[in-house]
């Protein structure tokens, strides 16, 4: 399945408080339960003020449309093509 990463800007991402993150990822895998099991989180990297996810999907349209039940931004979705690591340079 391919991987995607999401950029979403939200202005304050990074003061986001314990209990506002956690309302945030309840809100997503209740959309997520709701979608099926065809797109899949995985993780996410909070910034100052934005947030990347990284998700398993067979296309950039089901994130659009977890993002819109979500009530998230999607400003940019990006299929990975390749990963790298230190191991690549070994």
């Amino acid at each position: 399945m391919p991987k995607y990463v999401i950029e979403r800007e939200i202005p304050g991402a990074g003061k986001l408080s314990s209990a506002e993150l956690k309302a945030i990822s309840q809100k997503s895998c209740s959309v997520l339960n709701n979608l099926g099991p065809s797109i899949q989180w995985v993780e996410s990297f909070v910034t100052e003020d934005k947030i990347y996810c990284v998700y398993n999907a067979p296309n950039k349209e089901i994130i659009q449309e977890h993002a819109s039940q979500g009530g998230f931004p999607a400003n940019r979705i990006e299929e990975v093509k390749n990963m790298i690591s230190p191991v690549t340079a070994e």
